[in-house]
């Protein structure tokens, strides 16, 4: 299984994205720890299951092959607070984490209207999963 948290697994375009985010953040002194990048289907399909089939906390609803990360076009990051990761997105930095991602030209799971996921930030090059599947590339 792999879930990785190395920049140089994501696509080209979105690993640019990526970097330049966490340079924002670390202008802004805030200190980013990326706790995954790309992700194969099988721990995809490990974090779907939690929760449902297996002992845990629902953290996704995309069964593999349906999360931008197995597409190595997302990131989910955690600010470092007083050295200690925030975990539960009660600190006031999350939104300005949020707002630099997106100037980043990120989408920001944050904003989404079900499931939100503070920690979540992909680029989609204005595709969908779908066109992902059916072989179209994100420039």
């Amino acid at each position: 299984m792999i879930n990785s948290r190395n920049l140089d697994d994501l696509i080209a375009p979105a690993k640019e994205r990526v970097e330049r985010f966490i340079a924002l953040c670390k202008d802004e002194g805030i200190d980013l720890l990326v706790t995954s990048t790309y992700r194969d289907n099988e721990s995809q399909q490990a974090l779907y299951e939690q929760g449902r089939t297996t002992a845990g906390k629902v953290v996704t609803n995309a069964k593999a092959g349906d999360s931008w990360h197995n597409w190595r076009c997302a990131v989910d990051v955690v600010p470092m607070v007083n050295g200690k990761p925030d975990w539960d997105g009660s600190h006031p930095v999350w939104a300005k984490v949020g707002e630099l991602g997106k100037q980043a030209g990120l989408e920001w799971a944050g904003e989404w209207r079900t499931f939100k996921e503070l920690a979540h930030f992909q680029y989609t090059g204005g595709l969908t999963l779908t066109d992902l599947k059916n072989g179209r590339e994100i420039a």
